[in-house]
C-alpha cells in the first residue's frame, strides 16, 4: 500500500477500471472498522440518514430492493427493520466489506451479490427500488451518469432509485467548521481507531472534490427520472436524493 500522500494523489487522478480497483482495495482494508467509524464520525447520525433513506424508497409490502455499494449492509438491515418481509439483495464489489455484514445478526437474511455498479447482473425493471448509499462519490466522473442509468434500468416503473451521499460544503459560515473537521478530525480519527491515515484522508477529500447537490439532481433527471426530491443534513455535506422511475 502506498503512504499517505501518495495514496490521496491516487485517488484524486485515477479514472475508470484503474480507479475501481483502488477504491475497491481501500474499502477492503477499512472494513472491520468501517461501522465503528461511520458511528463515531457522524455521532450515530448515519443510522438516522439510513432510516430516511429507506423510507424515501416508499417500498411496498413485500417489495424486493436493491442495495446498491451495500458495504457491510447498513440500508440492507435498516430496510428489515422497515419491514421483515422485504426481500433484499446487497451487492457491492468490495466483498471484503459484505463479508463483515454476512457475519453481523441477521445477515442470512439479505442475498449478498458481488457486482460492478456500472453493470449490475439483473434483468430490468426488476426491483421496487433501488438504493445507494455512498456510492457516486467513489466513482470517476465520467462513471456517474451511467451508474444513474443502470439504477433506472434495474428498477420497476413506478419504483425509486434513492441516492445518500456526501457533497461539498455549502458557502455558508459554517463551512470553515466543517472543513476542519474533514480535513483534520476524521483522518486523526481514522489513524487512531482504524490504522488507516490514508484511506480516511481519501474519505472527507473525495468530498470536497465531489459533484454538488443541483449537479446530482440533474444528472439523476437526465438518466430518466422524475420528481427528484432532496433533504440535506449535516451542514450539507449529506445529501438525499429520490426520484420516481415513470
Amino acid at each position: 500500500m502506498a503512504g499517505s500522500n501518495n495514496f490521496q494523489s491516487a485517488g484524486e487522478t485515477l479514472r475508470g477500471l484503474e480507479r475501481n480497483r483502488y477504491v475497491r482495495r481501500l474499502f477492503g482494508q477499512i472494513a472491520p472498522r468501517y461501522n465503528l467509524m461511520n458511528r463515531l464520525m457522524t455521532g450515530g447520525l448515519d443510522q438516522y440518514w439510513r432510516h430516511i433513506a429507506v423510507r424515501e424508497s416508499r417500498l411496498p409490502e413485500n417489495g424486493l430492493l436493491l442495495d446498491l455499494a451495500t458495504g457491510t449492509g447498513d440500508i440492507a438491515f435498516m430496510a428489515l427493520k422497515h419491514d421483515p418481509f422485504l426481500r433484499v439483495v446487497g451487492a457491492d464489489f468490495a466483498v471484503e466489506m459484505m463479508r463483515v455484514g454476512r457475519c453481523q445478526t441477521g445477515g442470512e437474511r439479505v442475498m449478498w451479490c458481488g457486482v460492478d455498479a456500472l453493470n449490475v447482473p439483473f434483468p430490468d425493471n426488476t426491483f421496487d427500488a433501488v438504493i445507494s448509499a455512498y456510492l457516486i462519490r467513489n466513482l470517476s466522473p465520467e462513471q456517474v451518469a451511467a451508474a444513474f442509468r443502470e439504477q433506472v434500468r434495474l428498477v420497476k416503473p413506478g419504483g425509486r432509485v434513492v441516492c445518500l451521499d456526501a457533497t461539498p460544503p455549502p458557502e455558508t459560515f459554517l463551512k470553515p467548521l466543517i472543513l476542519f473537521y474533514l480535513n483534520r478530525v476524521i483522518p486523526l480519527l481514522g489513524g487512531m481507531l482504524a490504522g488507516r491515515l490514508d484511506a480516511y484522508t481519501y474519505l472527507p477529500k473525495s468530498t470536497q472534490t465531489f459533484k454538488s447537490l443541483d449537479e446530482l439532481i440533474s444528472l439523476m433527471s437526465a438518466a430518466g427520472l422524475i420528481q427528484v426530491r432532496h433533504r440535506v443534513f449535516m451542514g450539507g455535506v449529506i445529501s438525499l436524493l429520490a426520484g420516481l422511475k415513470t
